[in-house]
């Protein structure tokens, strides 16, 4: 059993995150602003282990005295993706890199760090070649840019970093501006999508495995410390229309229509190696198609399914 910190515990991510390190023992305090008034974690609040606070990870003493009291840091709390962090840079710049800087500051070599950076800092990759954790990271959005600025700074405390492809799948803390999870929804209650730059290729990961691939961190942190890895299903690198095809495989009906009516702000197009994290005996166990199938069984049950994404 470790002391686990998650900031940002009632996240996407850290939703599922949170339960699933409960149920291997551990215990864990989640920080979270409830910045969207979620009701993520309600289910976890019986469990012993589990503690909630309330506040802010800009707030140093409150962070000073959690990091002390912890053996794990997992980092989540950040605004997520260029659009929202376009919409508020200033809460962007704060939550996404320096909140690690001053996590950096009081956190000891003796402490894990484990922290989730994004592959789109790999931009536009190269024709023809994959993305490896070698690749040189040439983010074009600033959300790009300072989640790779927060992963040198966690790398430089021997932590460690994962590259995480694009998250799908359900979780209490639903979000449907995610690729497949916004393209499934679409097929789910339009049966039609308008398709940009369709030929854009991407990596896909499910939340669950997000979660598992943290709690493998944490079992084999020794090996792993000090890295970053890319994280994602290596069966799906697929372009957006290819996406869009396999969707269609679980809903006939869905049309796709590719017009230029717009453009991805991160300019994401590249193939993703996950080679290095397979080779230490990590495995995803969520394929696409069993995640657009669990979408398309959660999807009737979303209460006002664009809140606050």
């Amino acid at each position: 059993m470790e002391r686990i910190l998650v900031t940002g515990g009632a996240g996407y991510i850290g939703s599922v995150l949170t339960d699933h390190l409960l149920r291997e023992g551990h215990k864990v305090t989640v920080l979270d602003s409830l910045l969207y008034g979620q009701s993520s974690l309600f289910a976890l609040a019986n469990n012993p282990h589990f503690n909630f606070v309330k506040g802010d990870v800009l707030d140093e003493p409150l962070m000073k005295d959690l990091i002390a009291k912890h053996d794990a840091i997992i980092h989540l709390a950040a605004i997520v993706g260029a659009p929202a962090c376009k919409a508020n840079p200033v809460l962007a710049q704060l939550t996404n890199q320096d909140s690690v800087e001053m996590l950096a500051r009081h956190i000891s070599h003796s402490q894990k760090l484990l922290f989730p950076n994004t592959n789109s800092g790999y931009g536009i990759g190269a024709k023809d070649a994959e993305c490896t954790e070698t690749s040189p990271l040439t983010p074009v959005s600033e959300y790009g840019k300072q989640k790779v600025a927060a992963e040198k700074l966690v790398l430089g405390k021997d932590g460690i970093s994962f590259r995480l492809a694009t998250v799908f799948g359900m979780s209490p803390r639903m979000r449907l501006d995610l690729m497949v999870n916004d393209f499934t929804y679409r097929a789910y209650r339009d049966h039609s999508i308008v398709l940009f730059e369709e030929h854009f290729r991407r990596n896909f990961i499910h939340v669950r495995d997000v979660a598992n691939a943290f709690v493998f961190g944490l079992r084999q942190y020794e090996r792993m410390k000090g890295q970053a890895f890319n994280v994602g299903l290596s069966e799906a690198n697929l372009t957006k229309r290819e996406l869009c095809e396999r969707i269609k495989q679980h809903v006939s009906d869905f049309y796709v229509h590719s017009a230029e009516i717009g453009s991805d702000p991160d300019k994401r197009d590249y193939v993703v190696s996950n080679a290095k994290i397979e080779s230490f005996g990590f495995k995803p166990q969520q394929s696409l198609d069993s995640g657009i199938t669990e979408l398309l069984k959660g999807f009737p049950m979303l209460q006002n399914p664009y809140a606050n994404i």
